[in-house]
């Protein structure tokens, strides 16, 4: 069996790793290893029990900066996995292990792309920057958000962004996310009256009461969406209520949604919209409001055309511009001025059992950053 690629001895060094989140479990200085010993300098930031670092080569001009993260989800039963989850094995022409797509091989792809380019070009334009954390998969408190403000801070904020989230459809490069939809979640707390089912008139019912209120958000149309983002969505995906007995009407009933929206609505449009349909059903309730993330969009400039052109180039599709799928750490870079996109492998398998990837498309991967690499700083 021929030796496998840097890229792939990289991404197999980093599944073997069970950094299941917010552990890093030495991944990220196996990274910071190769980083500086190619010219990086490296900030470690610690923010409570999350591992992150900045690291960045070159002292003036733009800055393309690499995102990612070394956390995972768990694995769920490893005896339900036909190959272990972090033993990274290689089968048919695939590599499996948790975090293969998502996303321990687009960091393998992003060090090695970067460690090619740098050897072919010692004195490039401009500056490359790595922020990886490892706090993505989980609450995301004490990642990303934490060290863009410590950027912000320096007054070091990249102008470009390449977040490595598994982006692809089918082939590798066939999709960009060039934005994300917002993210606005809803644990909503409805007051009634517990009785007996017999002496409803003794009672409140609050599934009663709600039932049509519920049935009026779930049939608005919150917007129709604009050229870049589809309709904003409204889901329920919680409902709870009463005791489990079949004689007791419930004296409270909770039900939690989520709105997915495009940038033409705002969060607070959403909340009184909202509220105000609650209202008009004579609810008595509580509402407890979480906003996860802002719409972003990177229409157009000069890190879309380089990434179009760089798929082009290596793998000879036109790729999609899509802001599909859920919140991504983008949505804590963008709104600082940063055009962001994520391009990465095909996400089919992402936090499933026998997650796995391609080794050619991670082969390609590493390609496609190399050749956005080179039409950014040559």
């Amino acid at each position: 069996m021929s030796q496998p690629s840097a890229t792939i001895a990289l991404t197999q060094d980093l599944i073997r790793r069970r950094s299941v989140t917010p552990e890093d479990c030495g991944c990220q200085q196996v990274m910071i290893d190769r980083l500086a010993a190619i010219g990086f300098h490296i900030e470690k930031l610690r923010f409570e029990d999350v591992d992150n670092f900045w690291a960045v080569r070159g002292t003036q001009g733009p800055t393309l900066c690499f995102a990612g993260h070394t956390d995972v989800v768990p694995t769920g039963p490893e005896e339900n996995w036909q190959l272990p989850p972090f033993e990274a094995t290689i089968k048919d022409g695939y590599l499996y292990g948790r975090g293969a797509a998502d996303m321990k091989g687009s960091l393998a792809a992003m060090v090695v792309a970067v460690e090619r380019f740098v050897a072919d070009n010692p004195n490039h334009q401009g500056q490359i920057a790595f922020l990886i954390t490892s706090d993505e998969e989980g609450i995301a408190t004490n990642g990303t958000v934490k060290v863009v403000e410590w950027l912000r801070a320096q007054d070091m904020l990249p102008e470009w962004c390449l977040v490595g989230e598994p982006s692809s459809t089918a082939k590798c490069g066939d999709v960009i996310k060039n934005g994300r939809r917002g993210s606005l979640g809803c644990t909503l707390s409805v007051k009634g009256l517990q009785g007996h089912v017999a002496y409803p008139h003794l009672a409140d019912n609050p599934v009663h009461r709600a039932a049509p209120a519920l049935a009026e958000l779930a049939a608005e149309e919150w917007d129709q969406g604009n050229q870049f983002f589809p309709a904003t969505s409204f889901q329920i995906s919680n409902i709870n209520g009463g005791t489990g007995a079949t004689n007791v009407i419930p004296g409270e009933l909770e039900v939690i949604f989520n709105f997915r929206f495009s940038t033409e609505l705002t969060e607070q449009q959403l909340i009184e919209r909202t509220e105000n349909i609650l209202d008009k059903h004579g609810l008595e309730y509580s509402a407890n409001w979480n906003l996860s993330g802002l719409p972003f969009l990177t229409a157009e400039g000069d890190l879309v055309a380089a990434t179009v052109a760089s798929i082009k180039e290596v793998t000879g599709l036109d790729p999609e511009l899509s802001t599909a799928g859920g919140t991504s750490d983008g949505r804590f870079i963008a709104p600082h001025g940063v055009q962001v996109i994520e391009l990465g492998p095909v996400n089919a398998t992402i936090h499933k059992i026998d997650e796995n990837i391609s080794v050619d498309d991670l082969n390609t991967l590493t390609d496609i950053y190399q050749s956005l690499l080179a039409k950014l700083f040559l």
